[in-house]
């Protein structure tokens, strides 16, 4: 007796778990993209190689965390491709590739925060261009100050104070010269500062701090969050 028209047979099952199998294998195939995908968005954020590497140098978590999750997807979707297409198979396959998906999205969550971060900067300030020259009988120092990535309610502290030998303060002498820099719309800052600079008697040195306001004036600190100092030996 002929079937009615219209009507399908039913596959076999071992048809219908290679079926499924194969549609497991095509998610399978997109999370082996996922360290490509994440190294795009990170890109696509303005993340480049010079900043990737400053990133690293500072310990940014993000990163290796972003790196750490696209790899274990890739791991789970090489594992996914390699189970066997039965119907216990493709249970494991689904397990796999779940735990895949989730190393994959939070691949691209951090990612972003990652970008986002060092993108941005850390707010240290940077000194450039320091130059004591003499004008007349007297010293002129100049020097210029640089941040980014500076929250809008943060300030820049930029201290000038007379030093020993040891690059300690001078005893008895107060700042030289001392200012508070706040941060444009952009978080950025950048001062050019000159002024005379009357230097006190004993004094070995001058030394230039700039630090943020979640830093310290520690100049020999190891902190992503650390002051920049400069120090000119007086002749």
């Amino acid at each position: 007796m002929s079937s009615p028209p219209g009507d399908q047979e039913p596959l076999p099952l071992d048809n219908i778990q290679a079926q499924i199998g194969k549609r497991l294998d095509d998610v399978a195939k997109i999370l082996a993209g996922a360290l490509v995908t994440v190294a795009g968005v990170m890109t696509t954020l303005g993340l480049t190689s010079d900043v990737v590497f400053v990133a690293l140098n500072n310990e940014s978590w993000p990163i290796y965390v972003a790196a750490l999750s696209a790899i274990l997807a890739i791991v789970c979707s090489i594992v996914a491709l390699l189970i066997h297409p039965t119907r216990r198979g493709n249970v494991w396959e689904t397990v796999v590739l779940g735990l895949g998906v989730v190393f994959y999205m939070v691949a691209l969550s951090v990612a972003v925060v990652g970008a986002a971060q060092a993108a941005s900067g850390s707010g240290r300030p940077t000194l450039t261009d320091v130059k004591l020259q003499k004008q007349g009988s007297n010293q002129e120092l100049s020097f210029d100050v640089h941040a980014d990535g500076v929250e809008r309610w943060a300030s820049v502290n930029v201290y000038v104070t007379a030093v020993d030998a040891n690059q300690e303060d001078l005893p008895g002498t107060g700042n030289l010269y001392e200012v508070s820099l706040r941060p444009d719309d952009k978080g950025e800052i950048d001062h050019q500062i000159s002024m005379p600079l009357p230097i006190p008697r004993n004094a070995w040195g001058i030394l230039i701090i700039a630090t943020n306001a979640v830093g310290n004036d520690h100049c020999g600190g190891r902190s992503s969050h650390g002051p920049s100092c400069s120090v000119i030996k007086l002749s």
